[in-house]
Formats: structure tokens, C-alpha cells, sequence
């Protein structure tokens, strides 16, 4: 069975993490397998926007422990260098929205992934654990740049230091993730947002998606010379002038994402 499935469905790539039995914990081979399918996502026009999700009761539990153990254990510098590291690093880079739809408990690692996406959605039974506490280690695959981010430095030490799990619905108050769906409507719901969002003026979200990556380290001065660069590229589009035309002949623009 692999460990990861892909599909595309109207211009949505839909990546299934799936080892359901170990609630989608990442050994060697899904984590390589899922690099490469974000590498096929960047590289296929076809694709337009990205959803993560989880087959099964889990979303990610993160590392496999039993790679960790035993004769042929891996390295925790393996692990990060050469699979973890490299998959968040592929979503902030990848020029299309990438959607985290969390249907359920998010842990460690498989957190920290969730979270780097541009967009997470979650259904009302789901939960995200900073679980390294639990075995010793500190949060990685990006956590401790983007939670602390994401609701503040005193919510998230507190989060990574107790490995506390929290609910999406309080994911959600604090500002961890964009949306909560009932269970029964979740999967409708984030693929059309999925879809939604492939449907948009793409190249546009891309330049969107790289002012929000440089503005996490830019000054203010440094961030508008960021947004004058890339407000004229997104200006030189095929779909910034569909959408001044739209508007100008009172229709829907139809975009392409050029």
C-alpha cells in the first residue's frame, strides 16, 4: 500500500498521507515519497492549489518511534535533514496555496506541518499536540518559528514545554488555524476551499505567499520594497488584466493562473 496517495481533482492536488494503522506517522519512505510529490505539485501546471490531509482517524502523528529504535534506527539528524527540514521548506516554497485540512489529532511533527501551510482547516474532533516534550526533545520541522508566530510566545512555551493538547475549536480562538467543520462536512468544505482558491488568480497568491515568507524577518522599510517588487510582477499578469476587465464588464473573471 503507499504511504502516500495523490490525485488531481479540478486543478487541486490532493496529497493523502496514508498509513492509516499508524495514524499516519512518517517513516523513511512516506517522508521521501511526500517530498516528491510536492516536487510533482510545483511542477505541474495542472495543479493550482494543494490540499494535505490524512486517511483514516488521524491527521499525522508525526515521526514513526519505531525507526528510532532497533539495529537499523535512524539519526535524528537524518530525520530532520533529510526528511522533515525538506518537506516544510517544500511548502513555503511551493508557488501555489498549500491547504493542511486536519481531520483529526495533529501531533509533533505532524503538527508543525500542518501549521506551515498557508491555509489550516480542521474538523471540530480534531486536536494538535507539541508532543517532543513527552520523549525529551524540542519541537522542530519548523514549530518554534511559526507557533510562537501564530499565537504569541508566552501560549506556545507554555504548549511545548506541557505537550497539552488542543482542541481545534481552541486552535482555532487562539489563532493556530484559520477554520473548524463539523465532522460530517469536512471533507466537502475544504475542498472547496481547495478548489476556491485554485480557481483564483495563482501566480498572484504566489507573490502573495512570498511577501508573507520575507515578512517574517523583513523591517517595515525593508517589507515595502518587498511589496513594490512584487505588486509589479503580479501587475505584468495575464490574470491581473482578466480581473481589471471582469470587473470593468460587470462579470466573473475566468483566471488561469498566468
Amino acid at each position: 500500500m503507499q504511504s502516500i496517495l495523490f490525485e488531481i481533482k479540478d486543478n487541486v492536488g490532493v496529497i493523502t498521507l496514508n498509513r492509516p494503522d499508524k495514524f499516519n506517522a512518517f517513516n523513511r519512505e512516506m517522508a521521501l515519497l511526500l517530498q516528491q510529490v510536492l516536487d510533482d505539485c510545483e511542477n505541474n501546471d495542472d495543479v493550482r492549489s494543494v490540499l494535505i490531509t490524512g486517511a483514516g482517524k488521524a491527521f499525522c502523528a508525526g515521526q514513526d518511534i519505531a525507526e528510532l529504535s532497533g539495529e537499523n534506527a535512524l539519526s535524528i539528524e537524518v530525520i530532520l535533514v533529510e526528511h522533515f527540514n525538506p518537506i516544510v521548506n517544500k511548502i513555503r516554497k511551493l508557488n501555489k496555496p498549500v491547504i493542511a485540512a486536519v481531520n483529526g489529532v495533529a501531533a509533533g511533527a505532524g503538527a508543525n506541518i500542518a501549521l506551515c501551510a498557508d491555509v489550516v482547516l480542521a474538523t471540530e474532533s480534531a486536536c494538535f499536540i507539541q508532543a517532543f516534550s513527552k520523549i525529551g526533545l524540542i519541537p522542530d520541522s519548523g514549530g518554534t518559528y511559526f507557533l510562537p508566530r501564530l499565537i504569541g510566545f508566552q501560549k506556545a512555551s507554555a504548549l511545548m514545554m506541557t505537550g497539552d493538547k488542543v482542541s481545534a475549536a481552541e486552535a482555532e480562538k487562539m489563532g493556530m488555524i484559520y477554520k473548524v467543520f463539523a465532522d460530517e462536512t469536512f471533507e466537502k468544505e475544504s475542498c472547496a476551499l481547495a478548489l476556491k482558491l485554485a480557481q483564483m488568480p495563482t501566480t498572484g497568491l504566489a507573490h502573495t505567499k512570498t511577501a508573507l515568507n520575507v515578512s517574517l524577518q523583513n523591517t517595515f522599510s525593508e517589507q515595502l520594497v518587498q511589496e513594490d517588487r512584487l505588486q509589479r510582477k503580479a501587475a505584468a499578469t495575464a490574470d491581473y488584466k482578466e480581473g481589471i476587465n471582469a470587473f470593468i464588464e460587470k462579470r466573473k473573471a475566468v483566471f488561469t493562473g498566468k
